[in-house]
Protein backbone atom coordinates (compact mmCIF):
# COMPACT_ATOMS: atom_id res chain seq x y z
CA UNK A 1 0.00 0.00 0.00
CA UNK A 2 2.79 2.53 1.11
CA UNK A 3 4.48 1.76 -2.63
CA UNK A 4 0.70 2.17 -4.41
CA UNK A 5 0.41 5.30 -2.50
CA UNK A 6 4.01 6.93 -3.21
CA UNK A 7 3.05 6.10 -6.83
CA UNK A 8 0.56 8.05 -6.78
CA UNK A 9 2.51 10.97 -5.33
CA UNK A 10 5.42 10.60 -7.94
CA UNK A 11 2.35 10.78 -10.77
CA UNK A 12 0.96 14.01 -9.23
CA UNK A 13 3.76 15.23 -9.43
CA UNK A 14 5.01 14.99 -12.90
CA UNK A 15 3.80 18.25 -14.31
CA UNK A 16 5.55 20.27 -11.83
CA UNK A 17 8.82 18.34 -12.59
CA UNK A 18 8.47 18.88 -16.46
CA UNK A 19 10.56 21.68 -18.11
CA UNK A 20 9.31 24.92 -19.78
CA UNK A 21 9.21 23.47 -23.11
CA UNK A 22 6.98 20.67 -22.21
CA UNK A 23 5.16 23.21 -20.02
CA UNK A 24 4.41 25.47 -22.86
CA UNK A 25 3.71 22.72 -25.78
CA UNK A 26 0.34 21.93 -23.19
CA UNK A 27 -0.20 25.38 -22.20
CA UNK A 28 -0.49 26.92 -25.94
CA UNK A 29 -2.81 24.20 -26.86
CA UNK A 30 -0.88 21.47 -29.19
CA UNK A 31 -2.24 18.34 -27.77
CA UNK A 32 -5.52 19.36 -28.40
CA UNK A 33 -4.56 20.98 -31.65
CA UNK A 34 -3.55 17.77 -32.82
CA UNK A 35 -6.68 15.70 -31.49
CA UNK A 36 -8.59 17.64 -33.33
CA UNK A 37 -6.31 16.95 -36.54
CA UNK A 38 -6.32 13.33 -36.11
CA UNK A 39 -9.99 13.51 -35.78
CA UNK A 40 -10.54 15.56 -38.92
CA UNK A 41 -8.45 13.54 -40.59
CA UNK A 42 -10.23 10.36 -39.79
CA UNK A 43 -13.74 11.78 -40.98
CA UNK A 44 -11.77 12.72 -44.30
CA UNK A 45 -10.46 9.15 -44.60
CA UNK A 46 -14.29 8.06 -44.14
CA UNK A 47 -15.42 10.14 -46.45
CA UNK A 48 -12.96 8.96 -49.03
CA UNK A 49 -13.98 5.72 -48.48
CA UNK A 50 -16.92 5.55 -51.04
CA UNK A 51 -15.80 7.75 -54.02
CA UNK A 52 -12.32 5.96 -54.31
CA UNK A 53 -11.13 2.17 -55.53
CA UNK A 54 -10.66 0.15 -52.61
CA UNK A 55 -6.90 0.13 -53.25
CA UNK A 56 -6.41 3.21 -53.95
CA UNK A 57 -8.38 4.37 -50.57
CA UNK A 58 -6.38 2.02 -48.35
CA UNK A 59 -3.07 3.08 -49.56
CA UNK A 60 -4.02 6.87 -48.87
CA UNK A 61 -5.03 5.93 -45.76
CA UNK A 62 -2.04 3.69 -45.20
CA UNK A 63 0.32 6.54 -45.87
CA UNK A 64 -1.90 9.32 -44.12
CA UNK A 65 -1.87 7.01 -40.60
CA UNK A 66 2.03 6.71 -40.57
CA UNK A 67 2.66 10.48 -41.65
CA UNK A 68 0.07 11.39 -39.27
CA UNK A 69 0.76 8.97 -36.30
CA UNK A 70 0.00 10.92 -32.67
CA UNK A 71 2.62 9.56 -30.80
CA UNK A 72 5.30 10.48 -34.29
CA UNK A 73 3.32 13.96 -34.85
CA UNK A 74 3.67 15.08 -30.95
CA UNK A 75 7.48 13.83 -30.89
CA UNK A 76 8.35 15.55 -33.78
CA UNK A 77 6.49 19.10 -33.20
CA UNK A 78 8.05 18.86 -29.18
CA UNK A 79 11.79 18.49 -30.37
CA UNK A 80 11.23 20.74 -33.56
CA UNK A 81 10.05 23.55 -30.46
CA UNK A 82 12.33 22.69 -28.06
CA UNK A 83 15.90 22.81 -30.75
CA UNK A 84 14.43 26.09 -32.48
CA UNK A 85 13.22 28.36 -29.21
CA UNK A 86 16.12 28.74 -26.83
CA UNK A 87 13.50 30.99 -24.24
CA UNK A 88 10.31 29.41 -23.75
CA UNK A 89 10.15 31.18 -20.45
CA UNK A 90 8.03 34.51 -21.71
CA UNK A 91 5.76 32.38 -24.43
CA UNK A 92 4.67 29.87 -21.07
CA UNK A 93 4.19 32.75 -18.95
CA UNK A 94 1.62 34.55 -21.28
CA UNK A 95 -0.19 31.46 -22.07
CA UNK A 96 -0.76 30.47 -18.22
CA UNK A 97 -2.06 34.20 -17.64
CA UNK A 98 -6.10 34.30 -17.91
CA UNK A 99 -5.87 36.03 -21.65
CA UNK A 100 -3.99 33.37 -22.76
CA UNK A 101 -5.93 30.79 -21.67
CA UNK A 102 -9.00 32.75 -23.11
CA UNK A 103 -7.09 32.88 -26.43
CA UNK A 104 -6.18 29.40 -26.57
CA UNK A 105 -10.04 28.07 -25.44
CA UNK A 106 -10.88 30.06 -28.65
CA UNK A 107 -7.90 28.62 -30.85
CA UNK A 108 -9.14 25.07 -29.81
CA UNK A 109 -12.56 25.58 -30.29
CA UNK A 110 -12.17 26.45 -33.83
CA UNK A 111 -10.27 23.40 -35.07
CA UNK A 112 -13.64 21.47 -33.19
CA UNK A 113 -15.41 18.93 -34.97
CA UNK A 114 -18.18 20.67 -34.22
CA UNK A 115 -17.00 23.83 -35.66
CA UNK A 116 -15.66 22.40 -39.05
CA UNK A 117 -19.06 20.83 -39.63
CA UNK A 118 -20.64 24.02 -38.55
CA UNK A 119 -18.26 26.04 -40.75
CA UNK A 120 -18.48 23.56 -43.78
CA UNK A 121 -19.21 25.93 -46.40
CA UNK A 122 -17.21 29.05 -45.36
CA UNK A 123 -16.83 31.43 -42.40
CA UNK A 124 -19.25 33.91 -41.77
CA UNK A 125 -18.49 37.64 -42.70
CA UNK A 126 -18.01 38.96 -39.33
CA UNK A 127 -18.69 43.19 -39.26
CA UNK A 128 -16.41 44.90 -37.14
CA UNK A 129 -15.65 48.65 -35.75
CA UNK A 130 -12.77 50.15 -37.85
CA UNK A 131 -10.11 49.94 -34.32
CA UNK A 132 -10.76 45.96 -34.05
CA UNK A 133 -10.05 45.55 -37.26
CA UNK A 134 -7.03 47.62 -37.42
CA UNK A 135 -5.72 45.60 -34.15
CA UNK A 136 -6.73 42.04 -36.49
CA UNK A 137 -4.76 43.80 -39.20
CA UNK A 138 -1.55 43.32 -36.72
CA UNK A 139 -2.36 40.41 -35.42
CA UNK A 140 -2.57 38.52 -38.40
CA UNK A 141 0.74 40.73 -39.71
CA UNK A 142 2.64 38.64 -36.78
CA UNK A 143 0.51 35.35 -35.97
CA UNK A 144 2.19 33.21 -38.87
CA UNK A 145 -1.89 31.75 -39.43
CA UNK A 146 -1.32 31.75 -43.10
CA UNK A 147 1.93 29.99 -43.34
CA UNK A 148 0.57 26.98 -41.03
CA UNK A 149 -2.46 26.92 -43.23
CA UNK A 150 -0.68 26.37 -46.01
CA UNK A 151 1.76 24.00 -44.09
CA UNK A 152 -1.65 21.71 -43.39
CA UNK A 153 -2.36 21.83 -46.94
CA UNK A 154 0.69 20.47 -48.20
CA UNK A 155 1.46 17.90 -45.56
CA UNK A 156 -2.01 16.14 -46.54
CA UNK A 157 -1.20 16.86 -50.13
CA UNK A 158 2.23 14.84 -49.20
CA UNK A 159 0.23 12.24 -48.63
CA UNK A 160 -1.39 12.03 -52.20
CA UNK A 161 1.93 12.47 -53.48
CA UNK A 162 3.39 8.84 -51.59
CA UNK A 163 -0.24 7.10 -52.55
CA UNK A 164 0.24 7.86 -56.29
CA UNK A 165 4.10 7.05 -56.01
CA UNK A 166 3.34 3.87 -54.43
CA UNK A 167 0.15 2.88 -56.71
CA UNK A 168 2.11 4.24 -60.04
CA UNK A 169 6.08 3.08 -59.17
CA UNK A 170 8.59 5.04 -61.25
CA UNK A 171 5.72 8.19 -62.01
CA UNK A 172 7.52 10.37 -59.48
CA UNK A 173 10.09 9.56 -56.63
CA UNK A 174 9.13 10.88 -53.22
CA UNK A 175 11.68 13.94 -53.90
CA UNK A 176 10.20 15.15 -56.65
CA UNK A 177 6.68 14.76 -55.58
CA UNK A 178 7.36 16.47 -52.57
CA UNK A 179 9.30 18.95 -54.50
CA UNK A 180 6.31 19.80 -56.76
CA UNK A 181 4.16 20.29 -53.65
CA UNK A 182 7.06 22.63 -52.20
CA UNK A 183 7.18 24.86 -54.91
CA UNK A 184 3.33 25.64 -53.96
CA UNK A 185 3.82 27.27 -50.63
CA UNK A 186 3.89 30.76 -51.50
CA UNK A 187 0.83 30.42 -54.12
CA UNK A 188 -1.63 28.87 -50.74
CA UNK A 189 -0.30 31.46 -48.46
CA UNK A 190 -1.81 33.85 -50.66
CA UNK A 191 -4.65 32.14 -50.84
CA UNK A 192 -5.21 31.78 -47.54
CA UNK A 193 -4.23 35.71 -46.99
CA UNK A 194 -6.94 36.12 -48.74
CA UNK A 195 -9.65 36.15 -46.01
CA UNK A 196 -7.31 35.88 -43.07
CA UNK A 197 -8.41 39.13 -41.37
CA UNK A 198 -12.21 37.73 -41.44
CA UNK A 199 -10.66 34.47 -40.30
CA UNK A 200 -9.09 35.85 -37.25
CA UNK A 201 -11.95 38.46 -36.89
CA UNK A 202 -14.32 35.12 -36.17
CA UNK A 203 -11.28 32.95 -34.17
CA UNK A 204 -11.13 35.76 -31.65
CA UNK A 205 -14.55 36.94 -31.60
CA UNK A 206 -15.24 36.36 -27.73
CA UNK A 207 -11.73 38.68 -27.31
CA UNK A 208 -12.48 42.26 -25.95
CA UNK A 209 -10.52 44.79 -27.91
CA UNK A 210 -8.26 45.68 -25.02
CA UNK A 211 -7.37 41.94 -25.27
CA UNK A 212 -6.79 41.55 -28.64
CA UNK A 213 -4.27 45.33 -28.24
CA UNK A 214 -2.49 42.95 -25.45
CA UNK A 215 -2.17 39.62 -27.50
CA UNK A 216 -0.75 41.75 -30.74
CA UNK A 217 1.31 43.27 -28.26
CA UNK A 218 2.90 40.04 -27.26
CA UNK A 219 2.73 38.46 -30.94
CA UNK A 220 5.03 41.87 -31.98
CA UNK A 221 7.15 41.61 -29.49
CA UNK A 222 10.78 39.99 -29.75
CA UNK A 223 9.69 36.98 -26.91
CA UNK A 224 6.42 36.71 -29.53
CA UNK A 225 8.20 36.67 -32.36
CA UNK A 226 10.57 34.00 -31.58
CA UNK A 227 7.81 31.98 -30.31
CA UNK A 228 5.95 32.29 -33.27
CA UNK A 229 8.88 31.34 -35.55
CA UNK A 230 9.77 28.22 -33.66
CA UNK A 231 5.86 27.21 -33.66
CA UNK A 232 5.80 27.49 -37.36
CA UNK A 233 9.00 25.26 -37.49
CA UNK A 234 7.57 22.39 -34.82
CA UNK A 235 3.88 22.50 -37.11
CA UNK A 236 6.23 21.70 -40.35
CA UNK A 237 7.86 18.98 -38.18
CA UNK A 238 4.72 17.41 -36.67
CA UNK A 239 3.32 17.20 -39.88
CA UNK A 240 6.12 16.33 -42.02
CA UNK A 241 5.84 18.32 -44.47
CA UNK A 242 8.48 17.82 -47.37
CA UNK A 243 9.46 14.32 -46.35
CA UNK A 244 9.02 11.22 -48.77
CA UNK A 245 6.85 8.41 -46.90
CA UNK A 246 10.27 6.80 -47.27
CA UNK A 247 11.60 9.21 -44.65
CA UNK A 248 9.52 9.27 -42.21
CA UNK A 249 11.14 7.16 -39.06
CA UNK A 250 8.11 5.35 -37.02
CA UNK A 251 7.81 6.79 -33.60
CA UNK A 252 10.16 5.40 -30.95
CA UNK A 253 8.26 5.01 -27.28
CA UNK A 254 8.02 8.16 -25.32
CA UNK A 255 9.97 7.87 -21.81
Amino acid sequence: MRALFACVLLLLSLPSMADDHSQLYQAAGWPDQRVHFSAALEAAQQRYRSTLPPAVYQALVDNSNRRFAPQAMDQRAQAALRQQLADPKPALQFFQSPLGRKIVAAEVKATSREELLKNANGLPRVEAEATRRLLIRHLAQALPAKEAGAEVSLALAGVAADSLSQMIPGLLNGGQAQGMLNSQRQRLIDQIGDDIDNTLLYVYRDLSDPELEEFATFAESAAGKAYYQAALNAVRAGLAVGQSGEELAPATPSI
